[in-house]
């Protein structure tokens, strides 16, 4: 059912579905999006790291109410389009109630040569929606950015309304966390551009407390990875995921960088000292 106090249609790329995003999706009955970035189109070298896969923001933009989202496809043929064009093929059709909300640096049409007061002028409502704030700047996707790859993820939780979430694919590992008394889960991160800082995280998984080590785990030697892996040390037992699932891993805070230990027994010293403080000590 609809909600009478909403109407019109929200239009964006939304990645992330930051807090800015959820002010703009949460005032329209409708919302037009695109199932890749125009710039991965447009200028490719220029494309951001996304913060989510297309199903995860589609699924967040419902999450904000919105049920009748309309998808394009960003090709060369639409990257030369006009404005004008634009509107009259995709808009007014996707269009419902007479009024737009978006943000106020939204441009569409061939060199985003159209904005907010082009379609004033073309006797389309507009509603543009303030910017969200944190720390007394706004919130954009480009500097949550740069906020995880720095491993600040207490300001990436900010911004975004909830910690940032990642999906994994389980495999088997070497054995060596085990060994150790530590022993964990590994997983294969899919589908994530981002150049996630290497280090030790606190994270859940389906409400499950861990500790992971996101990196080549260096201090095996030559069983080291190849490339970074996620470990997780779960401090209350496993949770519970469908056989063949992908894991979802939420990221809660960030406690070092990875770095190689002289022998096995300092990493698992270590290991004891990351939990107590990424959890135990801040009372999770």
């Amino acid at each position: 059912m609809r909600d009478a106090a909403r109407s019109g249609l929200a239009v964006g790329f939304f990645d992330g579905v930051h807090l800015g995003h959820q002010a703009i999706l949460r005032r329209a009955s409708a919302a037009l999006t695109f199932r890749s970035h125009p710039l991965s189109v447009i200028a490719p070298e220029k494309a951001p790291r996304l913060l989510m896969t297309f199903e995860e923001r589609l699924a967040a933009i419902r999450a904000c109410g919105v049920e009748d989202v309309t998808v394009l496809d960003f090709t060369p043929s639409l990257a030369s389009m006009g404005p004008g064009e634009f509107i009259a093929r995709h808009m007014t059709q996707a269009l419902r109630d007479g009024i737009v909300h978006c943000g106020d640096n939204w441009r569409f049409g061939k060199d985003g040569t159209g904005d907010a007061k082009l379609l004033e002028r073309c006797g389309i409502k507009v509603d543009v929606v303030p910017y969200a704030q944190y720390e007394g700047r706004r919130i954009s996707s480009t500097r949550i950015r740069a906020a995880l790859e720095a491993g600040e993820i207490a300001a990436a939780t900010a911004m975004l309304g909830a910690p940032w979430t990642a999906k994994g694919e389980l495999f088997a590992g070497k054995g060596e966390g085990a060994r150790i008394g530590c022993p964990t889960v590994n997983l294969k991160m899919k589908d994530v551009s981002l150049r996630l800082r290497c280090g030790v995280y606190a994270v859940e998984v389906m409400r499950k407390p861990g500790v992971a080590n996101y990196g080549t785990a260096p201090t095996f030697g030559e069983r080291a990875w190849d490339s970074p892996v996620l470990e997780i040390h779960f401090i209350d037992g496993l949770p519970t995921v469908g056989p063949g699932k992908p894991w979802k891993v939420s990221f809660l805070g960030f406690a070092r960088e990875e770095r190689r230990f002289a022998c096995a027994e300092d990493l698992r010293k270590q290991i004891s000292a990351d939990i107590a403080d990424l959890w135990y000590n801040h009372n999770r």
